[in-house]
């Protein structure tokens, strides 16, 4: 089960030179569409981590490693692998920064993540009850035991972030070095939960424009953190 955009923009980055075929993966947060998506980009050294214990008994993940991990508090070591990577895995965190902080710390080149955008749209549609605030949804799919904070039974905040509180985070981390930034936009219908209502069909015949005319307000949101490009000009090595 791949999914188009996660698969699309790491194309994107890979075309730009940003992420490299032999890179090394650690993914928060992981599970099946991050194998699927993964390995369809051609990407072979990855290790998938995910707090779930139900996942610990057997491993559908080959040909990649499998950890029991939590995303924030990795126990891997400093700039261990290339990349950090996580797909809309963040706002089940209990601190999405701290997480996200995690994945900068484990990685070499940087962190890469797929989350929410914070939009004028996507708030509209919290108004009308058409987007959820919290992800009941997930927790009630999951026999209420799962899905919701941490994994537990609690439905999660959707935390959705803007470019300006990406660069704060990253600026908060890292003050240390000047960081490339880069972000990708995509727009995905609640077609899992709405079906086919009118609404949503009216919003299918609206999204090619949406994503033309505005990219920024579509719910898709991924930003690649390549970190320590250069030193701050008031610092210096040594």
């Amino acid at each position: 089960m791949t999914d188009r955009f996660y698969l699309d923009t790491l194309a994107r980055f890979v075309a730009e030179g940003v992420i490299a075929p032999t890179d090394r993966f650690l993914v928060s947060c992981g599970g099946q569409v991050d194998h699927d998506t993964l390995l369809a980009a051609g990407f072979a050294d990855v290790v998938i981590t995910n707090l779930d214990e139900r996942m610990d008994v057997y491993n559908e993940y080959a040909p990649y490693e499998w950890r029991h991990e939590d995303a924030e508090a990795l126990t891997a070591e400093d700039d261990s692998v290339d990349w950090g990577l996580v797909h809309h895995g963040l706002h089940h965190c209990a601190s999405p920064h701290r997480a996200l902080g995690e994945l900068l710390r484990v990685g070499r080149k940087g962190a890469i993540a797929f989350e929410a955008r914070d939009s004028l749209v996507v708030r509209a549609g919290v108004r009308l009850g058409v987007v959820e605030e919290y992800e009941v949804t997930a927790v009630a799919a999951n026999q209420g035991r799962w899905g919701g904070v941490r994994n537990g039974p609690v439905p999660n905040h959707v935390y959705r972030w803007t470019e300006r509180e990406v660069r704060k985070t990253v600026h908060s981390l890292l003050p240390s070095y000047q960081h490339d930034i880069r972000f990708a936009y995509g727009l995905r219908l609640p077609t899992d939960r709405l079906g086919r209502s009118r609404l949503v069909r009216a919003a299918e015949a609206a999204a090619p424009v949406v994503e033309r005319v505005a990219p920024r307000q579509g719910n898709e949101f991924a930003f690649v953190i390549r970190k320590n490009v250069r030193p701050q000009p008031w610092l210096r090595e040594g």
